[in-house]
């Protein structure tokens, strides 16, 4: 029943996973707000800020970006997994331990993707693609960012991958036996093959915009739902035409 749903979401566990969803976009706003005129950058100083925010070669900068797109993660991936951990929890009837294991092994994957984003910041920013605060300066990367991203959502690879992900209660019993943290991991694997090409369109819109952080949450939340297949391909498209756009010059 809906009603027994929700109060077993409302149990200690889930409201620790609730409180670390809502710390890591406190954060984010935290470092976003770094670059707004009268905000943070003016407390605590401009220089601490961009020294947080701004890509670096160093292996401190790269410890940084790496933290920041693992906030990223939390704070955008974890609420689109929120309906396959109550599955799994109304599967095992979960001890706690168990449902730490199974959304760590899922938060690890993001974690992984965030040291690979971190590095592609890194990059793009040193040859002049990037400004420091991760969006893109040229067009052509921002039209095939876009043409990536709108590609991918027709793919044979994502349209498997989503529908792994609106029927979690199928690919949990197929994996039961791999236990939570495996299957965690799996999760994570099937999630990112869902969601890294949006993943990557903050390098169009910045990778400290809380508004792309929010529509991407939104959309990436809505396309694992089973009522997602209508926003797949249209959305697809939005992309493709934007990305027409931005190579004719339009936008």
């Amino acid at each position: 029943m809906l009603a027994d749903r929700i109060r077993a979401m409302g149990a200690p566990h889930w409201i620790g996973l609730y409180a670390a969803i809502l710390a890591a976009w406190a954060v984010l706003w935290a470092m976003a707000a770094a670059s707004a005129p009268g905000g943070l950058a003016d407390i605590y100083g401009a220089a601490f800020w961009e020294a947080l925010c701004a890509p670096a070669a160093d292996a401190a900068g790269l410890g940084r970006l790496w933290a920041m797109w693992a906030l990223m993660g939390a704070a955008m991936m974890a609420p689109t997994a929120l309906p396959a951990f109550a599955t799994y929890e109304d599967l095992g009837h979960a001890a706690p331990t168990r449902f730490w294991a199974l959304a760590g092994g899922y938060l690890a994957v993001w974690a992984g993707f965030a040291a690979f984003a971190a590095l592609a910041q890194t990059g793009l920013w040193q040859v002049g693609l990037l400004d420091p605060l991760g969006a893109s300066t040229s067009a052509a990367l921002t039209g095939v960012l876009l043409a990536l991203a709108g590609l991918y959502q027709f793919s044979p690879l994502k349209e498997a991958c989503l529908s792994r992900c609106r029927a979690p209660l199928t690919f949990f019993m197929a994996h039961w036996n791999d236990g939570p943290w495996r299957m965690g991991l799996r999760l994570g694997a099937v999630c990112l093959g869902c969601c890294w090409a949006l993943m990557a369109l903050a390098f169009v819109g910045g990778t400290m915009n809380l508004g792309f952080m929010a529509l991407g949450m939104m959309l990436m939340a809505l396309e694992k739902l089973p009522m997602g297949r209508v926003l797949t391909r249209p959305l697809g498209a939005l992309l493709l035409a934007a990305a027409a756009l931005v190579a004719a010059g339009v936008i």
